[in-house]
C-alpha cells in the first residue's frame, strides 16, 4: 500500500510547515495517473496522525483528472481511462498536461492563516 508512504510524506510536510501551529486542514491535489486510492490514503492519514499534533486535522483530497495534448491534432482533452487516447482523433501520441500531480496545496492553521506550500510533491 503506497498510500502509507504518501501519508507519511504529507504528515512530514504539514508538521514542518505548520511550525508548531495546530493544523486544521490539509488540502491535497492528487492526479488520476498517480493511482492513489483516496479511502486508503485517508485511512493511512488517520492512522499516522492519531495521538500526534496533527490528530483531528482534515485531509481534503481534490482529484485532478488526466488531461493530454495530442501531438497529432493539437487537441487538449480529458483522458479518463487507459490507454491514454486523444478524445478528438483517437491518437495515442499525447503529452500529459495534468493528472500526475501529488501536491500539498495548502494548510489551514489554527490561527486561520493559510500557508501554501506550492511545489512540494511526493515522488518527483
Amino acid at each position: 500500500m503506497h498510500e502509507l508512504s504518501i501519508a507519511q510524506a504529507i504528515v512530514a510536510i504539514a508538521a514542518r510547515n505548520a511550525d508548531g501551529r495546530t493544523v486544521r486542514r490539509v488540502e491535497l491535489r492528487v492526479g488520476h495517473l498517480r493511482q492513489v486510492v483516496p479511502a486508503a490514503l485517508e485511512f493511512a492519514w488517520q492512522l499516522l496522525t492519531e495521538g500526534s499534533a496533527l490528530e483531528g486535522a482534515e485531509l481534503a483530497i481534490e482529484a485532478v483528472p488526466a488531461r493530454g495534448r495530442c501531438r497529432g491534432c493539437g487537441a487538449e482533452t480529458t483522458v479518463p481511462d487507459f490507454p491514454l487516447r486523444c478524445g478528438r482523433c483517437g491518437g495515442l501520441d499525447l503529452e500529459i498536461v495534468a493528472g500526475e500531480e501529488l501536491l500539498v496545496d495548502a494548510l489551514e492553521l489554527d490561527d486561520n492563516e493559510a500557508l501554501t506550500t506550492e511545489g512540494v510533491t511526493h515522488g518527483d
